[in-house]
Parts: structure tokens; C-alpha cells; sequence
């Protein structure tokens, strides 16, 4: 725990009062968006329903959920749209959720039997490719490991005279992927050494104010407190800001999130795989897993499932997107990367169990069987059924950088054309639309959809706010779900470029580019301008998604069609 174990309740030593000021913020807040973005960034106060609002009537720049129902205020809804939420597993018993799970009318609960014949026993509300007999996948490694053990496996002790000519660009794949993970697991170690600290030195802290305040005291008792010591100023200003804004699971989740991944995600010996119990060599392999649909850590997918279609107007917690959406879940996304098998079955049950649309929220930089999930993905466009995907919360470029799975085709030029890629964007139509964690990619990312800060659905019938792309994928989701239900005689394409083409416009807007905040925050001292750039150039189409255009669109388009 480094010098934080020997600071006494009253005295500080300068060196951590400095540590504690120029550390515990920004290892945190690089903790905080992870590859499942389930972080809490509050640099603005933003209403609950945000994402709701509209541009032109509240200033906001949300989807204008409530102006889109406006335009149907005397229609009813034609056809209920399945939703199929692959992700970490949905709180189905959710006083939000409950009443718009999706149903398989063709099976018996509880009695054993694959009633209707399609490979899986009871999968009443969906299934998970994540678990199995004896048990559920909770944690996994990344993919970025799996691929290294898989070539340390062959390669360990080698040397470049020992490989032949045709397996020399692998070799040096895999020594350049053993620098990595050298690298990956020592800045692992430090970072939880580092939030150890910070978590110590919060402890402590939180106790010696409870001590002169109360065991009970609140920030606005803090913030009133004047210490004698005049250094302890400064960890009375840290502790402020960690409870004024809620953040002390979040600061005890970051020893946690590098702990998980020295003992999960890079660990070369752990591999959960037995649980599940499948041969996860045979890839075309389809029936296995279990009906455990919320798992053991159902936050993530709960929370998209709000987004999608939380119950509305029933005057409890928030309003989901989609009035006439029901959630199919399917559970493949562990603590960890998803694996491309699962994903490819995952998408394969919701085509065939009658899913409409398949939401996404999850990636990651290495797919070594991407061919098993394009041929999902293809078998979804055959189908109809529209995909829509995170791009990712690594403020980078997609066109330059792996973000899987996405839209193009392993060895192809040819893209998926029932596919939508999402950015994410905030609840400032300024410089600061786009989420500084969100990627982007003029060629690979189709629009952008609110990501920051989106208060849903979590488990055991709370709510909370999360951010990410993860978020703003659902968002799309709704957005899509809602226009079909109404206009369920477009197709799969005509409804993406409905949605495409409805965005709102900011083409021309200067926005801070997604990673160049973390520049301008001055590491090592050293302060870096800001860098901005035309919104037209993060993505296709330089827009924000929006219901009240969609559904005006989609309504040009279905008049045509008569």
C-alpha cells in the first residue's frame, strides 16, 4: 500500500498530499472507461432523460423521443419489435423490464424438455452461451491473451533460425504480441499499486473526517469544514469530490478493475471454458450454454436493455425508447472479451427465434475467428435483421485500428449492408459533442447517438448513469425499434438508411477530438493544445440519431411503397 499505510489520522506527509492531488483523478478517470464503459463522467449536470430531449424545443441534443410520438399520437403501434440484447445477461425481474421481456410462447417453463425443437431446453426469456451444467462464466481472459498463450504455445523458446519462411510473419506476430504483454501486465501491476494508494488514502481520509464530523456527515458537511491543519486542504478538496459526485465505488472499482485483470484478463493459466462444457474447437458447433440469462454480473446488459425499452409511462424510474420493443437476451459477453463462437451463436439464435434487431454493445481488437461471426452476420442480412454495434471507447480510429466485430467481411471489400456502427455523443450540442472516449472512423462509423451520462435500468430494480458507446448503440436500437414498429413494411436496409439519413446535421461543427482531452491534461507537466476537427470527419454521415426525423422519413418512405 506504499506510504499511505504509515500516514497518521491528523498529519499528512507532503509527498502523498502531492500523489493524492496529481494521481488519484486521472488514474481514475482513465480507469473509468472500460471496454464495457460502464463509467460515470458527470463534468456537466445533464437531466435524467437527456437522451429524450430535443435540439430545437430544450436546447439538448437527444433523439426527441417525445416529438417522434407526437407524430403517431393517433396511431397504434403495428407490429411489437424483438430486440435481441446479446451482453453481459438482463435483470429480467426488473420493475422496469419485466413487462417487455420477449417470450418463447413455444416453451413449457421449467419442465426440461426442448418443447419446441430448436436445440434449447427451457429458453423462456433467451439463453446464455456462457454457461453451462455445472455453472456460469462470470470472468474470461481478453482475446488479446487467448491469441498470445496460442502462440506462446508454439513458439516458447524458439529463436528466429528455428522458423521456417512460411511461419516467419506469425513468429513475429507472436514476439511482437510477448513485448505487449509484458508491457500490458507490468502497467496492470502499477496501476493497481497506484489505486491501492489512492484507495487507502481515501479510507483514511473519509475516517478522520468522520471523526470531527460524525460517522454520518455529508459533502455539504465537508465542504463547510474548515481542518486546523492547513494541509489537509487538500485531501479535504479530494474527498469532497469523490462524494459529491457519488464516486466512491467507482474509486474502490479501480483496484478492483486491474486486480480482475492481472487475475483474469491476462492471466496465461485461468480459462473458464470448462463451464460451459462445449468442445470449443468444433466452431460450428450451436447447442450449448444454459438458460441463466442474467448471470452473475448483469449491470451492463440491464442497463442497455433500459435504454432500448424500459417500460413507459408507468411512473416508475425512466422511459425507455421504444414503446412496443420486447428483449430478447441472449448472455455471451463475460467480464472480458466475448468470444467469437458465442457471438456468432448468439446471433444465429436470435435470427431464428424471431428477433428483428440485435444490439451489440461490447468489442474488442482481436478476432481470430471473425469468418464464424461474418457468416452469422451474413445469415442475419438474409433474414432481415438489422445490427447495430458499439464503436468503442478508445478515443480511437476505427479506419486505422481493429474495433471487433464490425462490418466488413474477413479477406472481402464487401460490407454488411444491415449493419450501423455507433459513436457516442454528450449532452453539449458545442465543441464537446462528441465523448472523449468514444472511437471514430469517417469510412467505419455510421453516426453518433447520446453516450454520456444515460441514466437506466441496473439490477434489483435500481437506476443509474453510465457511459459509453455501449449505451449509445441501445439508443440506435430504440430509435430502430420504434420506427418499425410503426412502419414494419420497410425492410432491414431501408430502415437503416431511414435512420442514416435522419440524423441531425453537424457536419460543420469544430469538435474536440476524441483523445486529445487526455493530451490537454498536461501529463508530466507539460500542457498540449486541444485538438479540434470538423464533426464530418468522424463518421459517415457527421450526425447525431434522431426519432422525430426518423419517423418523418420513414413515413416518405412507406408512402413510395404503396
Amino acid at each position: 500500500m506504499g506510504n499511505a499505510d504509515h500516514c497518521t489520522e491528523n498529519k499528512m506527509n507532503m509527498k502523498i498530499l502531492t500523489f493524492v492531488k496529481a494521481l488519484s483523478f486521472a488514474t481514475f478517470l482513465t480507469f473509468s472507461i472500460s471496454m464495457n464503459a460502464q463509467s460515470v463522467i458527470n463534468f456537466e449536470s445533464a437531466p435524467e432523460d437527456w437522451f429524450h430531449r430535443d435540439i430545437e424545443t430544450d436546447k439538448i441534443p437527444g433523439v426527441s423521443t417525445m416529438r417522434a410520438y407526437e407524430l403517431v399520437r393517433d396511431r397504434q403501434p403495428k407490429k411489437p419489435i424483438v430486440v435481441a440484447v446479446i451482453d453481459s445477461g438482463v435483470d429480467i425481474a426488473h420493475e422496469d423490464l419485466r413487462e417487455v421481456v420477449w417470450t418463447n410462447e413455444d416453451e413449457i417453463t421449467g419442465n426440461g424438455i426442448d418443447d419446441d425443437g430448436n436445440g434449447y431446453v427451457d429458453d423462456i426469456h433467451g439463453w446464455s452461451f456462457i454457461g453451462g451444467p455445472t455453472g456460469d462464466v462470470h470472468y474470461d481472459n481478453l482475446e488479446f491473451t487467448r491469441v498470445y498463450k496460442s502462440l506462446l504455445a508454439k513458439y516458447k523458446g524458439k529463436s528466429k533460425e528455428d522458423i521456417s519462411k512460411e511461419n516467419m510473419e506469425e513468429f513475429e506476430k507472436f514476439q511482437s504480441m510477448k513485448k505487449q504483454y509484458v508491457k500490458r501486465v507490468e502497467e496492470a501491476e502499477a496501476n493497481m499499486q497506484e489505486m491501492a494508494q489512492v484507495v487507502s488514502v481515501y479510507e483514511m481520509a473519509d475516517k478522520t473526517f468522520a471523526q470531527e464530523l460524525g460517522e454520518d456527515y455529508t459533502a455539504e458537511d465537508l465542504a463547510d469544514f474548515e481542518p486546523e491543519d492547513p494541509r489537509m486542504g487538500d485531501l479535504k478538496q479530494f474527498v469532497l469530490h469523490i462524494k459529491q459526485n457519488n464516486l466512491e465505488d467507482r474509486l474502490r472499482g479501480g483496484y478492483e478493475h486491474f486486480q480482475q485483470s492481472l487475475e483474469y484478463s491476462y492471466d496465461l493459466e485461468f480459462d473458464p471454458r470448462e463451464l460451459v462444457g462445449d468442445n470449443y474447437q468444433d466452431k460450428t458447433e450451436r447447442h450449448y450454454g444454459n438458460n441463466h440469462i442474467t448471470g452473475p454480473a448483469a449491470e451492463h446488459g440491464t442497463h442497455v436493455a433500459g435504454i432500448i425499452a424500459a417500460q413507459r409511462d408507468n411512473g416508475i424510474g425512466m422511459d425507455g425508447i421504444a414503446g412496443n420493443a420486447q428483449i430478447m437476451v441472449l448472455r455471451a459477453v463475460p467480464m472480458g472479451d466475448e468470444r467469437d463462437k458465442d457471438v456468432a451463436n448468439a446471433i444465429y439464435y436470435a435470427v431464428d427465434n424471431g428477433a428483428n434487431i440485435i444490439n451489440m454493445s461490447f468489442g474488442k481488437s482481436y478476432s481470430p475467428y471473425k469468418e464464424v461471426v461474418d457468416q452469422a452476420v451474413q445469415y442475419a442480412q438474409e433474414k432481415g435483421v438489422l445490427l447495430i454495434h458499439a464503436a468503442g471507447n478508445s478515443s480511437k480510429d476505427n479506419d486505422s485500428s481493429d474495433n471487433f466485430p464490425n462490418a466488413q467481411f474477413r479477406n472481402s471489400k464487401e460490407m454488411a449492408d444491415n449493419w450501423i456502427e455507433v459513436g457516442a455523443s454528450t449532452f453539449q450540442d458545442n465543441e464537446s459533442l462528441v465523448a472523449s472516449f468514444s472511437n471514430y472512423g469517417r469510412k467505419t462509423v455510421d453516426l453518433f447517438a447520446p453516450g454520456m451520462d444515460i441514466y437506466s435500468t441496473v439490477p434489483g430494480s435500481e437506476y443509474k448513469n453510465n457511459s459509453g458507446t455501449s449505451m449509445a448503440a441501445p439508443v440506435v436500437a430504440g430509435v430502430a425499434a420504434l420506427v418499425w414498429s410503426y412502419f414494419p413494411e420497410l425492410t432491414a436496409d431501408e430502415l437503416r438508411e431511414v435512420i442514416i439519413d435522419s440524423c441531425v446535421d453537424y457536419r460543420k461543427l469544430k469538435v474536440t477530438k476524441p483523445g486529445s482531452q487526455q493530451q490537454a491534461s498536461g501529463e508530466e507537466g507539460e500542457k498540449t493544445k486541444v485538438e479540434t476537427i470538423k464533426f464530418k470527419k468522424l463518421s459517415k454521415t457527421g450526425g447525431v440519431v434522431n426519432a422525430y426525423h426518423a419517423m418523418q422519413l420513414a413515413q416518405k418512405v412507406a408512402d413510395k411503397k404503396k
